[in-house]
């Protein structure tokens, strides 16, 4: 088994209903690795396999939510491999997803794979040091975890086009204003937050909040469908373009990507 303290970890705790998965690699800012990512998703497999765990809060320890993907260990010579179970639920809701409600705390940096976790969870809680940026494009690359329709559904096309496109930062509370996050509060009080919400949840019939959730999906599930469709294609455009070779050289050595268009 790789160190915990180079690969980072996913700790699980219940309580009562509630099933709290927390993501932790704080020496890099809570940077995910092929194997986190792939503890991740066997969390929330567990949560949707018990009948006796009703809400999953998903939430991130240290100041940051996540700097985004460890870089090399993806995409670097020695990068590292893992094969998630196709049965396996998604942490991007991508394939598998579970119909369970998810709420998410996050806070400090929430950067590009970040959001999008988010965004395939139902509610997300932002302490007041959150700071946003979906940055794929100013790697040369682009969103392929969900961010390039989901985006758009939960913040409109204007809303979205202007943050996905200029790859800005920006605070929780522009996230608030369009309807990114669903509520913004004091730093270090949005887990707490975040499993209140989660308990006043657990109240409610669970079969009748997924019934729901399922028929919510239905709505958006054509488009969603297309959407997640259209990834591998995204992937074959821009992964092995020199723009997407200089946008990772750029990152490594912390500099300005210099793009071609090619």
């Amino acid at each position: 088994m790789p160190d915990a303290a180079q690969s980072g970890s996913i700790r699980t705790e219940i309580d009562g209903r509630i099933f709290k998965i927390t993501v932790d690699n704080t020496a890099k800012k809570n940077a995910f690795t092929p194997d986190m990512m792939q503890l991740l998703s066997d969390a929330f497999t567990t949560f949707d396999g018990n009948d006796e765990l009703w809400v999953a809060v998903l939430c991130f320890a240290g100041n940051d939510t996540t700097a985004g993907l460890d870089m090399p260990k993806f995409f670097g010579p020695n990068r590292e491999r893992r094969d998630t179970p196709p049965a396996n639920v998604d942490p991007f809701a991508l394939r598998r997803r579970t119909m369970k409600p998810v709420v998410a705390a996050v806070q400090g940096l929430c950067l590009t794979i970040g959001i999008e976790m988010m965004l395939a969870a139902d509610i997300v809680i932002a302490a007041d040091t959150a700071r946003f940026c979906q940055m794929e494009s100013k790697r040369g690359i682009a969103p392929l975890g969900g961010a390039h329709f989901r985006f758009l559904t939960r913040t409109g096309w204007g809303n979205a086009m202007y943050h996905l496109m200029l790859c800005d930062e920006f605070d929780a509370s522009r996230a608030l204003q369009i309807g990114l996050v669903q509520e913004v509060v004091r730093a270090g009080q949005q887990i707490v937050r975040a499993i209140e919400i989660a308990q006043r949840i657990a109240r409610n019939a669970p079969l009748g909040l997924r019934a729901m959730k399922e028929a919510a999906l239905k709505y958006i599930e054509a488009g969603e469908s297309m959407a997640v469709a259209a990834i591998p294609a995204i992937h074959a455009k821009v992964m092995g373009t020199e723009d997407a070779k200089e946008g990772i050289r750029s990152f490594v050595e912390r500099r300005e990507a210099r793009f071609q268009g090619r």
